[in-house]
């Protein structure tokens, strides 16, 4: 069984591109928090690669921008491919299969509208029948009322 469930914040705007047969598509990073903390008692995060298709990846380049918290299903899928300098690549992806919107509107559109300081953004807890829920002191892209800068240079 090949299945991948996810909760993170996306690392940029997703940007839509397409095949040579006109098919659309998006690659994006989600951050995704580790359950445990290092030896300093930081949070660490994993940047896991998504791959969108058809009208999943017009509706995520719609409606998503970096910073945006989001939930998804797919399966992993491996890769590779020769370099410029003939080099062999190896690439691991998420294909996504389904998502869901963890936050409101107004939560996306402010989180999106730069690193405001905005008080009234609570996080969404997207679990409805579920006993595990998101500890949102956990969460380094939670609204604590300081600006939260995501270096994209960083996934280069």
């Amino acid at each position: 069984m090949n299945r991948v469930i996810l909760l993170g914040r996306l690392t940029a705007k997703p940007e839509l591109r397409h095949t040579g047969s006109a098919v659309p598509y998006t690659r994006f990073t989600v951050a995704v928090n580790r359950q445990f903390s290092d030896q300093n008692g930081q949070r660490q995060a994993d940047f896991i690669n998504v791959v969108a298709w058809r009208k999943q990846a017009e509706t995520v380049c719609q409606y998503f921008d970096k910073g945006n918290q989001i939930a998804l299903e797919g399966r992993i899928q491996t890769g590779s491919y020769d370099d410029k300098d003939g080099s062999k690549r190896y690439t691991t992806d998420v294909v996504l299969d389904s998502f869901y919107f963890v936050e409101s509107k107004a939560q996306r559109e402010s989180s999106a509208n730069s690193n405001s300081n905005s008080s009234d953004v609570t996080p969404y807890d997207y679990q409805e029948n579920n006993s595990n829920s998101i500890n949102v002191e956990d969460d380094p892209f939670a609204d604590f009322g300081d600006s939260v800068s995501i270096d994209d240079n960083f996934l280069d």
